[in-house]
């Protein structure tokens, strides 16, 4: 990893969109400490500290700080994540998006983008209402009211949207995946605030303490397996080998050589996991609109607003912990098997394979093919899929210790992905560079 980006600083080309990419990260980051207008910066931080309505958590990790200190990025990019989640499965059913997405090319993305950006202003717009209901009540508004809350909303969604662009920029322009840098840069930048949590297990109260020191140890000592195992599995693929026939056009001989198809053990990323993560939330953000007192109301939707809260709180009960805990599982199981089958057509492969004479050595071409491809991606995203969930679980079991640290699995699979996505990524386009200095 340090050897590409030790090359990438080499190359000009390369190099100017690590630049770009730096100065947009700044901007970002600057952003995270402008606060809404209208809001009081005192009672916030009282509210805040105290945790009153609970909403502040993965959500606050997520956004780098942003949601705490109520700035104009405190919604971060989760309405854009979510809209692109509801526009796939859309096109599972609209025959037109259906179209724009299986043709591809530039007028078919163009489409795509364009209705996920509208999309993604509808969302940040009911979502920048639900927190401002939800946080109506607290105080944190300097007068309340129609004009405070139509400006908080517009400020919310203004930063939605520029979030969005920057993440686009960054993906054209930069070293790409612009939206999981995003999401990146605002985990690590809790960063100091977990080593500032290790220091204070190892000095309680000014004084070391050997309890401490130990728990600090372990803790460090877990994420670091857990880092290697989240490496592993990224990286882990499954080769399947295929054959293709001789064949001779002419007075020449084609084909005849050996190759394989790469299945990676999670081939869905950690995509599953930020979809999972936004779809958990947003009824906690979304439920206030219509009850300002959901906090300490009974009922149906009471007992959801609690449900959704129980991925980010530790005051929710154990009995709503647990089935958040089994319902995040099982959507993230779910995400992994529909994010890699979108990406990964057995059927496709296969025909592929067929048309240019090849086949898997002890299998017959066309549909034999397409099931044994079919059960192999099955087994890989179950393992994937429940890998991925055990990890993104583990904080809400740490929720019954005492032990209170900023990384969950959650920001570790995030952050471990997306490192290694981006290393993907700059060796890519080195490889470009070096082929195109080469021809030319």
């Amino acid at each position: 990893m340090f050897k590409t980006i030790k090359n990438a600083l080499k190359t000009p080309d390369v190099r100017k969109k690590l630049m770009y990419t730096l100065v947009l990260i700044v901007i970002f980051r600057l952003g995270c400490f402008i606060t809404v207008p209208g809001v009081d910066a005192v009672t916030l931080e009282d509210v805040m500290r105290n945790g009153s309505t609970g909403l502040s958590g993965l959500v606050d990790i997520i956004s780098g700080g942003a949601f705490s200190r109520f700035s104009v990025f405190a919604m971060t990019i989760s309405p854009y994540i979510t809209a692109s989640i509801v526009i796939q499965l859309l096109a599972m059913i609209i025959p037109s998006l259906e179209k724009a997405v299986k043709e591809g090319g530039e007028e078919g993305k163009a489409k795509i983008n364009r209705y996920t950006k509208m999309l993604t202003i509808l969302l940040a717009l009911v979502e920048g209402i639900g927190i401002y209901v939800s946080y109506q009540g607290s105080g944190i508004f300097i007068n309340p009211g129609f004009l405070t809350g139509a400006l908080v909303v517009i400020s919310l969604m203004a930063g939605t949207a520029l979030l969005m662009w920057l993440g686009e920029q960054i993906t054209n322009k930069g070293i790409g995946n612009g939206i999981s840098i995003i999401i990146f840069i605002g985990i690590i930048s809790g960063l100091p605030g977990a080593v500032e949590t290790l220091y204070g297990l190892i000095f309680a109260n000014g004084a070391f303490s050997t309890a401490g020191f130990l728990t600090a140890l372990g803790i460090l000592i877990g994420a670091v397996v857990l880092v290697a195992g989240v490496v592993f599995v990224q990286e882990a693929e499954r080769r399947v080998p295929v054959q293709y026939a001789k064949k001779v056009v002419g007075r020449k001989m084609y084909g005849g050589q050996n190759t394989h198809i790469p299945l990676k053990l999670a081939m869905a990323g950690v995509m599953p996991v930020i979809f999972a993560s936004s779809f958990m939330t947003f009824p906690a953000m979304i439920i206030p609109m219509f009850n300002k007192d959901i906090a300490t109301a009974e009922g149906f939707w009471a007992g959801v607003y609690k449900f959704s809260l129980a991925t980010s709180s530790s005051s929710v009960p154990v009995g709503y912990s647990i089935a958040n805990a089994i319902v995040y599982l099982l959507l993230i199981v779910g995400f992994t098997f529909f994010y890699t089958y979108a990406t990964f057509n057995p059927a496709e492969v296969s025909n592929n394979i067929k048309k240019n004479g090849g086949f898997i050595p002890g299998i017959r071409a066309g549909k034999p093919t397409t099931d044994y491809l079919s059960s192999i991606i099955s087994k890989l995203t179950w393992f994937g899929g429940l890998f991925l969930s055990i990890i993104a679980i583990l904080p809400m079991l740490m929720r019954f210790t005492n032990i209170n640290v900023a990384f969950g699995g959650t920001s570790i699979l995030i952050v471990v992905g997306v490192a290694l996505e981006t290393v993907q990524q700059l060796e890519s386009q080195l490889v470009m560079r070096h082929y195109k200095g080469f021809l030319e």
